[in-house]
C-alpha cells in the first residue's frame, strides 16, 4: 500500500542480489552510537549528517510535525533499503539498517502521502567483515520462504480471476482471501520493489494526487469493491483480473532478486506489524468484505517466520527480547485463533462483526509484539 515509486534499475538490482550472494557486509567505521538524527515536520526532513560509512547504520527518528508520518532509506532506484511508518507527531522511532558504500536517499513523508521531502545521503566505504553464517542461512531460508509465498500466491490468484471472468460472484468472493494470504505474509518483500505495491494492492484512499480512481485503481482492492459494494462483474472488472495474476507473476519473477539483509528481515518483521495496526485492526484494509482478520493471521506469520530464521542470534544477544516476543506471539496467536470460524483453514470471523472492546484488545495485543520487535534489528547486529 505504497505511492508509485520507479521501476528497477537493472544495474543496481544485479549488483545487489551479487552482493547479497557474498554474505558480507561493509563493517562500519561509525563509533557505536553515532546514529543518523533524522528530524521531520510537516515540512521539511532534517539529517545529522549527509555522508556516513557502510555498515550497521542507525537512524534515530522524531517526528516535530502535525501528521503522522514515514521515513524511507531508498536505494537510487527509489527500491525500499528500510522503512518505518505511522510515526506519530511528538513520537522517536529508532531504525538499525545494513547498507553498502554507494548514493542513497532519506525521504520523510508527512501525512503519508506521495513522495516525502528528501534528502540525499553518501555512504562511504568500509571494512569488509564476513556476516555471522548463522544470518547467511538465515537470510537465504527467508528468500526461499518469500518465493514459496510468491509461487502458491500464483494459482490462488488465478482461481480468483477466474471466478471473476466467469461472472461468479460468489466463488470470487470465495476466493479473496484465500488468494492474498502469501502477499500478505511477505508484504515488506513486495513493497521493496516500489512499482508492483500500488498495482495489487493499494485502497481507493491511497491513490496519488491527479489518479482517477476509475482508471487508475487496479488490483485487489478495486474488485473487492465491485464484488461486495457495487455488487456486479463487468468488462472492467475482468480486465482488471487479468491485470492482477499479470502484475502477480511479475512479483513471483522478481522475489529471488529482493535485497534481504538480516536487518532488513527484522524491519520487516516490524512493519508487518505496522500494517496491522495501520489497517487491519482499524477495519480499514478489507473495508468492503471484511476479510481484515485473514490478512491479520498471514501478516503476524509472516513476521514470526522472520524472527524465528534470526532467533538464533538475537536470542544469544539479547535473551530477554527474544522470551518477549516468544510470549507476546503466542499471546497474539491465541487471541487470533478465537476468531477462526474453521481451525483447519484461515477463515475467520467477518470483521464488522467484531465489536469495539475486542478490536481494542486486538490493537492491544499488536502494541505488546510491536514494541519488542521494533528493536529485533539492533539485536541481532549487536
Amino acid at each position: 500500500m505504497r505511492a508509485v515509486r520507479l521501476s528497477v534499475v537493472t544495474a543496481v538490482a544485479t549488483a545487489t542480489a551479487l552482493a547479497a550472494v557474498t554474505g558480507c557486509t561493509q563493517k562500519s567505521d561509525a563509533k557505536n552510537g553515532d546514529a543518523i538524527q533524522v528530524t521531520a515536520s510537516d515540512t521539511a526532513c532534517k539529517v545529522s549528517k549527509k555522508e556516513f560509512p557502510a555498515g550497521h547504520v542507525q537512524l534515530d527518528i522524531e517526528n516535530k510535525g502535525s501528521k503522522v508520518t514515514e521515513v524511507y532509506l531508498l536505494f537510487p532506484d527509489d527500491r525500499i533499503v528500510s522503512e518505518r511508518e505511522n510515526i506519530g507527531p511528538g513520537t522517536k522511532q529508532r531504525v538499525t539498517a545494513e547498507v553498502k558504500a554507494g548514493e542513497y536517499t532519506i525521504a520523510c513523508k508527512p501525512g503519508m502521502k506521495g513522495k516525502g521531502i528528501r534528502q540525499a545521503v553518501k555512504v562511504t566505504g568500509g571494512k569488509v567483515a564476513k556476516r555471522d553464517p548463522r544470518l547467511d542461512k538465515a537470510v537465504a531460508a527467508y528468500r526461499e520462504y518469500a518465493q514459496e509465498q510468491a509461487d502458491a500466491t500464483l494459482p490462488k490468484a488465478e482461481a480468483f480471476a477466474k471466478a471473476v471472468k466467469a461472472g461468479d460472484l460468489e466463488a470470487a468472493k470465495k476466493e479473496f482471501a484465500s488468494s492474498r494470504l502469501g502477499w500478505e505474509r511477505t508484504e515488506p518483500v513486495a513493497e521493496s520493489f516500489g512499482d508492483i505495491d500500488p498495482k495489487v494492492d493499494v485502497r481507493e484512499d491511497g491513490l496519488e494526487e491527479g489518479q482517477d480512481p476509475a482508471t487508475d485503481w487496479t488490483g485487489w482492492h478495486r474488485l473487492e469493491k465491485s464484488l461486495w459494494q457495487d455488487k456486479k462483474i463487468g468488462d472492467r472488472e475482468k480486465e482488471l483480473a487479468d491485470q492482477l495474476v499479470t502484475d502477480l507473476t511479475d512479483w513471483q519473477k522478481r522475489v529471488g532478486k529482493a535485497e534481504i539483509t538480516p536487518t532488513s528481515m527484522a524491519n520487516g518483521a516490524k512493519e508487518l506489524l505496522d500494517e496491522v495496526a495501520s489497517g487491519k485492526v482499524t477495519g480499514e484494509e478489507d473495508r468492503y468484505s471484511h476479510t481484515d482478520l485473514s490478512d491479520f493471521k498471514g501478516n503476524v506469520e509472516g513476521a514470526q517466520k522472520a524472527y524465528e530464521l534470526l532467533k538464533p542470534v538475537a536470542s544469544e544477544n539479547d535473551a530477554a527480547l527474544t522470551a518477549e516476543l516468544d510470549k507476546q506471539f503466542a499471546a497474539l496467536n491465541t487471541l487470533l485463533d478465537k476468531y477462526r470460524t474453521d481451525k483447519t483453514s484461515y477463515d475467520f470471523t467477518s470483521y464488522d462483526k467484531v465489536g469495539k472492546a475486542d478490536r481494542k484488545e486486538l490493537s492491544d495485543a499488536v502494541n505488546a509484539l510491536a514494541e519488542p520487535l521494533s528493536k529485533l534489528a539492533a539485536a541481532v547486529v549487536k
